[in-house]
């Protein structure tokens, strides 16, 4: 028996130790020497490098104990409308009916695909020395290029070349194919080019850690280290169940985003009106009232200075208000269209009253611009159509024929989706965030999925991405009737298929002038589904239609000197023949817009009384940006 005093003695000799982590250095070579990048540093001999072998093994503990340890949280506490969501059999029935409608399991296809696979591989490995056509004429440039493989890293060894080149072929072929799939209906064949976009874009070997030489080559630089801060990142986002894009500590309401001074001079259970003071002595007499969508935050419109389209109208001699809505909660389950379209009026009547002025102008961005339309539709009905002096619509569609992909979304299958994951009365922000991110995944879940997850890198402080994540919930009844009503069965361009408060919406009856801007790129409201909103009016309209998409389209300041716009002062009929036609000029399209505006009433006033907001005499609720923009 060992004396107590006496350490036992260790079975394990030095010798055997050092074996034991040459075999584990020799172990990690062998996983990661095929897939490393040429130029890359070789890999360290773990077996000579101790304190190399203990930074592996404390990366690998951490990840083992957060993994636990989020495990043991997460046990039954996961939401039934996010376990909905995620039930392996809905995606499963999604797959199987994509995969139905391509000729994938055709024999000629599998021949095909075949055939073209092994003239790349063949090509590829030519221009390595490797194979049949190695040395027969000089090595020619990777024939197929995308932006996520620009890396050099990506074609400086044979296997990431082979790889990602053998991708980008699949992805061409599926698409091709899912674009010459017949005999459905064009509904069900843009679903099935859309779905094709999203497997496509998830099974990316840029996606994965280990087909991934930058993902491979930053994990042996920090010995994992990218691996267990990137898990950490994405528990995070498991927990609040979305993706994080920037910075989450970077902005604040009123400090650094949305801060042009301005006061809350009205408020319902469904929006707070928002005046902003003025900055110029004189001021156009005709206000100018902004409905931005609720299905976002408002101050997209006002994210800093320098980007604010609201601060750049004020500056321009216009007394600016702006409706701030209320994101949905259990109080709001009953409210419908309708009570927007009421608010919308309510808003304008307030405006009018306070200032004592008989018109506004009006503008409705997105789905408060389809809003708008109703509106002033149901105005022009009830003998009211003078409240408003002008209306300009921002990317706003009226006719869903053509709405683009989100219409992909629309049947009776998602639309029963949607109404399970309601809770309470509302659907939760994190959902609808979740669709719109898709149709650009690429760029708003993929990239940050390398960037966040598997290369541990520090979010960016970006203000946009920091609104895009700044997610609001969604009234169910509402959200359901208008996906019904308006995406499937486009009622509002049927005159008098709806009603609002009782009277019967004809959208040939705005006669209302009409400023109407489109976004070229945009993929929620194209730009040939914006357009139909000329063939409806009765009174004069100017389209214009912008560079860039959805938001870029719109948050486009001239200070900037970004983009251009486009303009067709003749008689054209169809967009086609506007584009055709049309005039471009660089930079932004709001000096043109402001001209606009002026034509039509130029009468100033001074900028006293109310229109300074929080004036003598003048009560108000609380400072710019309110507390309905803050609520989640």
């Amino acid at each position: 028996m060992a004396d107590a005093a006496t350490p036992p003695e260790n079975p394990l000799d030095t010798a055997v130790i050092e074996d034991l982590m040459r075999q584990q250095g020799e172990a990690v070579q062998a996983l990661f020497a095929p897939f490393l990048p040429t130029t890359s540093t070789p890999l360290p001999n773990l077996a000579s490098d101790p304190a190399a072998m203990q930074h592996w093994a404390m990366s690998a503990a951490k990840l083992q104990k957060m993994w636990l340890d989020f495990g043991a949280e997460q046990a039954g506490q996961i939401e039934p409308a996010m376990a909905r969501m995620a039930d392996p059999g809905r995606w499963t029935s999604l797959f199987t009916d994509w995969y139905a409608a391509l000729p994938l399991s055709q024999a000629e296809t599998q021949a095909k695909l075949w055939e073209d696979g092994l003239e790349l591989w063949t090509n590829v490995l030519g221009r390595y020395g490797i194979g049949p056509a190695a040395g027969k004429e000089e090595p020619a440039a990777l024939p197929r290029k995308d932006r996520r493989f620009a890396d050099p890293r990506w074609a400086d060894q044979p296997w990431f070349a082979l790889l990602h080149q053998t991708y980008l072929l699949l992805a061409e072929k599926l698409t091709a194919m899912a674009s010459d799939v017949k005999g459905l209906p064009p509904e069900r064949q843009h679903q099935v080019q859309f779905f094709t976009k999203l497997v496509i874009d998830a099974l990316s070997p840029a996606n994965f850690p280990m087909t991934n030489p930058i993902v491979i080559e930053r994990t042996m630089e920090t010995h994992g280290e990218n691996l267990v801060k990137g898990v950490e990142h994405m528990l995070a986002d498991v927990r609040k169940g979305q993706l994080t894009h920037t910075d989450p500590q970077a902005f604040e309401l009123g400090r650094n985003i949305a801060v042009t001074p301005g006061k809350v001079v009205y408020e319902t259970p469904l929006f707070q009106l928002i005046q902003y003071s003025p900055a110029t002595e004189t001021v156009l007499a005709v206000p100018l009232l902004i409905f931005p969508p609720w299905i976002n935050r408002f101050y997209i419109l006002d994210l800093n200075p320098k980007k604010s389209f609201i601060r750049w109208a004020v500056e321009q001699g216009l007394t600016v208000f702006v409706v701030s809505w209320k994101s949905a909660d259990a109080a709001m389950a009953d409210v419908v269209w309708d009570d927007y379209v009421m608010a919308q009026v309510e808003a304008i009547d307030v405006v009018r009253e306070r200032l004592g002025v008989p018109q506004v102008h009006a503008i409705g961005y997105c789905v408060a611009g389809t809003t708008l339309a109703a509106t002033l539709a149901m105005l022009a009905r009830r003998g009211e159509a003078d409240k408003v002096r002008s209306a300009t619509f921002f990317t706003a569609q009226v006719d869903f024929e053509k709405a683009g992909d989100l219409k992909s979304f629309i049947d009776d299958k998602q639309i029963k989706l949607l109404e399970s994951l309601s809770t309470d009365g509302y659907l939760d922000g994190r959902y609808m965030a979740a669709t719109f991110n898709l149709l650009r995944g690429t760029d708003l879940i993929w990239n940050y999925v390398v960037s966040n997850y598997l290369l541990g890198e520090d979010y960016p402080a970006f203000d946009l991405l920091h609104w895009n994540g700044d997610t609001t919930n969604l009234p169910a009844k509402w959200h359901k009737a208008y996906l019904e009503d308006l995406y499937r069965d486009n009622r509002l361009v049927m005159p008098d298929s709806l009603e609002i408060d009782g009277t019967p919406i004809d959208l040939r009856l705005i006669a209302t002038p009409c400023y109407i801007q489109a976004g070229r790129e945009d993929h929620i409201a194209p730009p040939e589904s914006v357009w139909k909103l000329t063939r409806l009016l009765s009174g004069p309209w100017r389209f214009l239609l912008a560079g860039s998409g959805h938001i870029a389209g719109v948050v486009n300041p001239p200070d900037a000197g970004k983009y251009q716009y486009w303009r067709n002062d003749g008689a054209p009929t169809t967009l086609a023949e506007f584009v055709g036609g049309a005039r471009e000029t660089k930079g932004s399209w709001w000096p043109d817009w402001i001209e606009w505006i002026r034509e039509s009433d130029a009468a100033t006033v001074p900028a006293k009384g109310k229109r300074v907001p929080g004036g003598r005499g003048d009560p108000v609720i609380e400072d710019a940006p309110g507390r309905y923009v803050k609520t989640r």
